[in-house]
């Protein structure tokens, strides 16, 4: 029978594991409260909280296509440097699947790359292509080389393969075979690699708008189900126009709407991951750009100032959508071959100065809020804690209303501008007041650093 000293000790502990449990539970449900706690945003105003939790943005969704048609000269390539190019993917486009990569080719770009401080990419060839071959291309670059590319991809486009390369019947299962044989000689070469695909052609929002093989079956579906063991990176291209071959290009109206799109895209690609895999697999949006065609010339076309304006909403809701890589196409075209490239011959075109804005953008992301379909809100914060917020007005109207920042009643910032007429300056410092309107001029970027 137990005695009195053990009695009383008995109770000392049902009283300390009772009041353990008491203060648990307490902390849980003022936890509960603060995380359900919802702060009023105005109506019909712009709202940017520096206090929400914070998200780092990937430093890769400043990538961009390059290939062996371009070339940067000694006059473009300080503008190349001066860009803040973050990954280079190469070679862009189809080129890789209608040649074969050569050593000297992979030593062009990673001296280019070296240069411009960027990282590589690079896609080896699926049609008509060997695993021998990618595998020893990662030899040569890894080993041999010592280059360590760490993201490669494995031919482009497979899902234009039944149209475009005379092949009536290729097919996603085809795919599916062809690109796991490739990649696991390439993984026995240099397991550290980090595999890009299937990079899709004309990705869409729904299971119905996505690209289906000559049989039928769902391209991504399909190669998730087979190589979502295998793949690091899951990767999908669009170009909104020109909608079917040979169409007209875009008009700034058309062009304007279409930035939404990616509010939709990625949202669906992301769960059709995590329901075919299990797992959150990072997304590349490996290329990207308005047109698809060799389009130039017109007021929305890639070479079009119009385009600068929509590429950096594209952009902003790439980020905040949590894309680990956009690679934007391309670097460099010749006005003979289309306006697509960010730089012409000699010069810059207006898509170039989005990344000489983004350039001066936080790192870590944070919660902004539009109250206005025509304008993009984007904010973030540095290493050092400064606050930056991009604004882009994609109307053709100056666009005024109240602009509120969480828990400040008043601030000074920088102002960064980029228009038509302005390329990439401050243009002052102002004292804004929380609540008071902000003019925002038409289609423009406007970015605040505060003070």
């Amino acid at each position: 029978m137990p005695n009195k000293q053990s009695k009383v000790f008995f109770c000392l502990l049902v009283l300390a594991v009772g009041l353990s449990l008491l203060t648990a539970c307490t902390f849980q449900q003022k936890n509960e409260q603060a995380t359900q706690k919802q702060i009023d945003i105005p109506e019909g105003v712009f709202y940017v909280n520096p206090a929400t939790t914070r998200e780092n943005i990937s430093p890769l969704v400043y990538g961009i296509n390059h290939g062996p048609w371009a070339v940067i000269t000694e006059q473009t390539l300080p503008l190349a440097q001066a860009a803040g190019i973050t990954l280079l993917r190469f070679p862009g486009g189809n080129w890789g699947d209608e040649n074969d990569l050569q050593t000297y080719h992979i030593d062009q770009v990673a001296a280019l790359a070296e240069q411009m401080n960027s990282q590589l990419s690079i896609n080896v060839r699926l049609f008509n292509g060997t695993p021998e071959k990618a595998a020893e291309l990662v030899r040569y670059a890894n080993i041999e080389k010592g280059y360590a590319i760490k993201y490669w991809g494995i031919g482009n486009e497979p899902s234009l393969f039944a149209t475009a390369r005379g092949v009536p019947d290729y097919g996603v299962d085809q795919f599916n075979a062809e690109w796991r044989d490739i990649a696991q000689a390439m993984k026995t070469i240099d397991p550290e690699i980090l595999l890009i695909g299937p990079e899709l052609h004309q990705f869409g929002s729904s299971l119905e708008s996505s690209p289906k093989d000559p049989a039928g079956k769902d391209w991504m579906t399909e190669f998730l189900k087979a190589n979502g063991d295998l793949v690091d990176l899951v990767s999908i291209h669009r170009y909104p126009f020109p909608q079917g071959r040979g169409g007209k290009a875009a008009t700034i109206e058309e062009l304007a709407v279409t930035s939404t799109e990616w509010d939709q895209i990625i949202p669906y690609l992301r769960s059709l991951i995590q329901e075919t895999t299990g797992r959150d697999l990072p997304i590349a949006v490996t290329e990207i750009n308005s047109h698809w065609s060799n389009a130039i010339g017109g007021e929305a076309t890639p070479d079009s100032f119009y385009n600068a304006i929509w590429w950096a909403d594209v952009l902003g809701r790439m980020i905040v959508n949590r894309v680990e890589v956009v690679n934007y196409f391309s670097l460099h075209s010749n006005p003979s071959i289309g306006g697509y490239g960010i730089l012409s011959r000699s010069t810059p075109r207006p898509t170039y100065y989005v990344y000489e804005m983004y350039k001066k953008f936080g790192n870590q992301l944070i919660t902004a809020v539009s109250a206005d379909s025509h304008v993009g809100i984007y904010a973030a914060l540095r290493d050092d804690g400064t606050v930056t917020i991009m604004f882009v007005n994609l109307s053709d109207q100056v666009i005024r209303k109240p602009f509120f920042l969480q828990d400040l009643t008043q601030f000074e910032a920088d102002i960064w501008r980029f228009d038509e007429f302005t390329q990439v300056e401050m243009i002052g410092s102002e004292t804004f007041v929380s609540g008071e309107e902000i003019n925002l001029p038409p289609q423009s970027l406007t970015l605040l650093v505060l003070k």
